[in-house]
């Protein structure tokens, strides 16, 4: 069949195997034109490998460290008539690179907030690596099945203790919008905490542990992002916020854990990219937009494979020798301008997110922020970057793939695990 997009509000509903495959393929020439992990990881679990910043993580893993590993998502495959997510293509373009290179790459499709999946990845690091030595927890859902209640809990988007009206885009009219929300109650809060907070990636490190399968020195780390004065009012200091700080809370009991095989936990802050989740907050859109034009036009636009490879430069690239994964974590750099840049936060984040925070950055997005109108949308934003982003999620826009051209959507990924 030929595949078009056919895009809905923040959700592309068709997908291109193809043009996932290629842009997959531009993720993995990325990272193997960059220097190689010298202390890098050797057996990785990457929970959310599919999509994003969990994806990415999984490619600089392997092909800048040389490494084995494991992924963990929830997809759906296509058929001959109807395309499966892009998530499950990804990986089968993943896995096809992998094999090719002669590293071990295997993926187990199901709940990861299940205990099920948990015992079968258990048995399958058991089965195949022995043991791993790093943990990526990069888990992002709408609602989570708790598995010891068996309760549906369900996430919000919405500020905390009063309405609040945010600026924001509409990417299909191309028109700027207004929204108000209403303020999430104490239930919504506690809820969405439960979703994205760091409760999961607990259970994960705990079973891991219990079963012997984390190799000493083992690391893990689980993403957030910050963000600055524009996004902080429905981000940051909203109910997102309040499962993203949970993660700051209950990473100091895993660190405190993995201390005694002499590993290391951390929360890493990374910076604002194009996602179907990012698309649906209000503000990001129109923010993004921004925030593309100023990098861009300062020569440091970078994408999820960039980060995650700044990412691993600060958790392996640091001094090497000290009895403790902590102790090699690269402390800090120096940027363009001659400044000294910490890559580790008072509450002791990683900060790979440093060049959207840089102040320039956020300076001139700030000026640019109210001048934007409809008529000027194209000049002073990136409105073209960031809906050519979107569609790369979905394996659309990439050069070299012909769009006319006949696909099976049927995709096999060899050796998947179905949960």
């Amino acid at each position: 069949m030929v595949i078009k997009p056919r895009v809905r509000g923040f959700i592309c509903v068709t997908t291109h195997p193809t043009g996932c495959d290629a842009a997959v393929k531009e993720q993995i020439d990325y990272i193997k034109s960059q220097p190689k992990l010298a202390n890098g990881p050797k057996k990785v679990l990457v929970l959310g490998a599919s999509t994003g910043y969990g994806l990415a993580a999984r490619i600089k893993a392997a092909f800048g460290s040389d490494a084995a590993t494991l992924g963990v998502f929830f997809e759906r495959p296509g058929t001959e008539t109807k395309p499966g997510t892009a998530g499950w293509y990804n990986t089968a373009a993943f896995e096809k690179y992998a094999h090719q290179a002669g590293l071990y790459a295997r993926s187990v499709n199901g709940d990861a907030f299940s205990d099920e999946v948990k015992q079968k990845v258990i048995e399958i690091i058991k089965a195949d690596l022995g043991q791993v030595d790093q943990v990526v927890y990069s888990l992002a859902a709408p609602r989570r099945k708790h598995p010891k209640t068996g309760e549906i809990i369900s996430s919000t988007l919405k500020p905390i203790g009063a309405p609040i009206t945010l600026r924001g885009l509409d990417t299909d009219k191309e028109v700027l919008t207004e929204t108000t929300l209403q303020p999430a109650t104490a239930e919504e809060i506690a809820g969405t905490v439960q979703v994205m907070g760091g409760e999961d990636w607990q259970m994960w490190i705990d079973a891991l542990l219990e079963a012997g399968v984390l190799a000493p020195g083992a690391t893990t780390t689980a993403f957030t992002y910050v963000g600055e004065e524009i996004t902080q009012a429905i981000y940051w200091n909203g109910s997102i916020g309040a499962a993203k700080k949970d993660l700051d809370n209950k990473v100091l009991a895993i660190r405190d854990k993995l201390q005694s095989l002499g590993g290391d936990a951390r929360v890493s802050v990374l910076k604002a990219v194009v996602t179907q989740a990012s698309s649906a907050i209000p503000t990001m859109p129109l923010y993004l937009s921004l925030l593309f034009k100023v990098m861009k036009e300062q020569g440091i636009h970078e994408g999820c494979i960039e980060q995650l490879d700044t990412l691993y430069d600060i958790l392996y690239n640091g001094p090497q020798g000290g009895a403790n994964a902590a102790d090699h974590i690269r402390q800090q750099l120096q940027d363009a301008q001659g400044r000294e840049i910490a890559l580790v936060d008072g509450e002791g984040r990683l900060r790979a997110d440093y060049k959207e925070m840089a102040p320039e950055v956020q300076s001139k997005v700030l000026e640019l922020w109210p001048q934007v109108t409809n008529e000027n949308l194209y000049e002073i934003s990136d409105l073209a970057g960031y809906k050519a982003d979107f569609l790369r999620l979905f394996g659309f826009g990439i050069d070299g793939v012909d769009y006319d051209a006949d696909v099976n959507p049927d995709v096999a990924i060899p050796g998947i695990v179905e949960v």
